[in-house]
């Protein structure tokens, strides 16, 4: 953790620390994110689709699917199901779909650990990071 509070905490995985960081996205932040997928997703959707089919390959290797599942429904659940946050309420739209996708990924390839390799697993990170760093830096640890 910085000297400013920002950080993982202690015994904080980097799913919780991914589902905090969504949750206190400005709309700014989320814009950031869309820019980002369209940097690094939409404009190489077919690297990007590998990737994910890659992650859910791992994901299901290691009998994690219904885990996916469940963060899956979480996330959305959070920007667009039910009541979203308002940062994403404000964003909804084409900027908030592309955020979105880039929250998915992400989250996907948190979730995919160690078990996905280190190309699909950027490629996975790179528009998420654009608003949160330290994805592609943080360990792939499950």
């Amino acid at each position: 953790m910085d000297r400013d509070g920002y950080g993982q905490r202690p015994g904080q995985t980097a799913i919780e620390r991914l589902l905090e960081d969504c949750r206190t996205l400005s709309p700014s932040g989320i814009e950031r994110v869309a820019a980002g997928w369209d940097r690094f997703g939409g404009a190489a959707k077919t690297v990007y689709e590998e990737a994910e089919r890659a992650a859910l390959h791992a994901v299901e290797t290691a009998n994690r699917a219904a885990e996916w599942d469940e963060l899956r429904n979480q996330l959305l659940g959070l920007t667009e199901r039910g009541a979203p946050l308002m940062s994403w309420r404000l964003e909804h739209g084409e900027i908030g779909h592309k955020a979105e996708n880039s929250l998915l990924g992400a989250a996907l390839a948190v979730l995919a650990g160690p078990q996905l390799d280190r190309g699909h697993r950027e490629t996975l990170l790179r528009p998420m990071a654009e608003a949160l760093p330290w994805l592609l830096s943080a360990p792939a640890a499950s």
